[in-house]
């Protein structure tokens, strides 16, 4: 039997045929709108007299027909329109031709602007050209579709289809544009570096391994932007950053995608109390210049975004939410013991780092609703910090979270490196059975024995960030192209 979907594609295609036998090319090189439609519409409200002849072009997405009158809505990258075509401005022959036209259809138009009775800005259509044949209709009834899945894998017709969509992904644009003008205003240099490494380090992360054929060696996606651009604060400059993609072989969740984008940024001469004043210079900026206001709404709760942000210590919000002070176990035997008897699973396989990560994500996290600094973590949990003064069992360290969403993490970077090469050491001891732990990177090293002077760095999640300022609860709601299974199709 023969599907809807084929029925309709073969009478397009029939369409298509019938286009082509009047000597019409259905698929032009080019066309060029004078105006986007919310140029067209701006300029219609401010002139009260004279309207000119204008072109515009975009995608049909509705007809309605009266008698030798006929009415469509376009949409372009910019907005939507109503047109208007009549029998008795364009002949028998151009208006027929409008049956040949279906929704999903590009077309281009020409005519002028005009206010309906009902106060429609509408284009009176004096002549218009096919740009494009859709040859499958557009879903139907679109927000009221339960297979999320097929948005996400089919983003283009998500895109035409809803305009939340759109409208997330164009403040996605212009946050990231409002990121980079801030810290270029504050002296930051923006740099590139390696996506291919031959060692993945900055973070605790399984890698994606790929092979190069030409070296016939294998090399890493990158799983941080750190090491590389310490580098570059080691040669001379002082305020470097990149924004890029960065690649973790790991699972996948409403807050994780393998592959997403990360802001990194380091400061010479900084500590982390200064990230701290960036993070929320940076982000009240960010929110002020994008919405307007430092507050946003998420899940019905109202969040100020200007500083100063509340300061919490990591060992005291462990031991307020879940009654275990971590300094009290030190080591992971003693600490997963005492995290069995609560009745939490603690693989056996990791290290005290990673199960004091898991008190945060169990008992901490969801609590901290208001933007929050959580300060000094376990020096297990991070290589490359340097110890906190007055106590070497911690390392100067501060995650940000935002309604319970871990957003940027920063440290006072380690730059003594005999220490360093120490740090990484301890963290062989690790290695067996364990792929996140920081591998040693000699030319790193080497770079910190020419000396990089005191350091603040910073990452932030830039689609944890877009997630906070669009309002949305998942991060396959902010990004394009977000990783799914591959699914066969017949």
């Amino acid at each position: 039997m023969t599907s809807r979907l084929e029925r309709i594609t073969q009478q397009r295609l029939d369409s298509l045929s019938r286009i082509r036998a009047r000597g019409v090319n259905p698929y032009p090189h080019s066309y060029h709108p004078s105006h986007t439609i919310q140029q067209a519409i701006t300029l219609f409200k401010q002139q009260k007299e004279g309207f000119q002849t204008i072109s515009l072009a975009g995608r049909v997405m509705a007809r309605r027909s009266m008698g030798k009158m006929t009415f469509f809505d376009i949409r372009d990258g910019s907005g939507k329109i109503q047109l208007c075509f009549r029998y008795d401005s364009l002949g028998q022959e151009k208006y027929e031709f409008l049956k040949e036209v279906d929704i999903g259809d590009i077309i281009g138009v020409e005519g002028k602007l005009f206010r309906t009775k009902v106060g429609e800005i509408t284009l009176e259509v004096s002549n218009f050209t096919m740009l494009c044949k859709s040859l499958r209709p557009l879903p139907e009834k679109w927000h009221g579709l339960a297979d999320v899945e097929k948005r996400y894998r089919q983003r283009y017709l998500d895109l035409i289809s809803n305009e939340d969509a759109r409208t997330i992904f164009t403040l996605r644009s212009r946050i990231i544009t409002e990121v980079r003008n801030f810290l270029n205003s504050q002296g930051f240099i923006e740099t590139e570096t390696p996506v291919l490494q031959p060692q993945a380090g900055g973070a605790l992360a399984r890698p994606f391994i790929t092979h190069h054929h030409a070296l016939d060696e294998d090399l890493y996606l990158r799983i941080a932007l750190e090491l590389h651009l310490k580098r570059l604060i080691v040669g001379g400059f002082d305020k470097v950053y990149e924004m890029g993609r960065a690649f973790r072989n790991e699972g996948i969740s409403i807050k994780h995608n393998p592959e997403f984008t990360l802001l990194e940024c380091y400061q010479a001469y900084a500590d982390y109390n200064d990230m701290m004043n960036l993070v929320e210079e940076t982000i009240s900026y960010i929110a002020h210049k994008v919405l307007g206001d430092t507050k946003i709404t998420c899940q019905g709760k109202t969040i100020d975004l200007a500083p100063p942000w509340q300061r919490l210590y990591l060992r005291e919000a462990i031991k307020k939410h879940c009654g275990i002070d971590f300094e009290d176990y030190p080591d992971a035997a003693s600490l997963r013991s005492r995290m069995i008897e609560m009745g939490m699973e603690a693989d056996p396989g990791k290290g005290r780092g990673k199960l004091v990560d898991e008190l945060i994500a169990t008992f901490v996290e969801s609590n901290l609703i208001e933007p929050t600094f959580l300060l000094d973590y376990p020096v297990e949990m991070s290589p490359l910090a340097k110890c906190k003064r007055g106590n070497d069992r911690l390392v100067e360290r501060f995650e940000a979270f935002i309604n319970g969403i871990e957003v940027a993490n920063a440290f006072t970077e380690l730059n003594d490196p005999l220490e360093q090469r120490e740090r990484f050491r301890e963290q062989l001891k690790e290695r067996v059975g364990n792929e996140e732990v920081e591998i040693a990177d000699e030319d790193f090293l080497q770079a910190l024995e020419y000396g990089m002077p005191p350091t603040g760095g910073l990452g932030i999640g830039i689609d944890r960030l877009v997630m906070l300022l669009t309002g949305q609860s998942s991060i396959r709601e902010v990004i394009l192209f977000p990783q799914l299974k591959t699914k066969s199709e017949p």
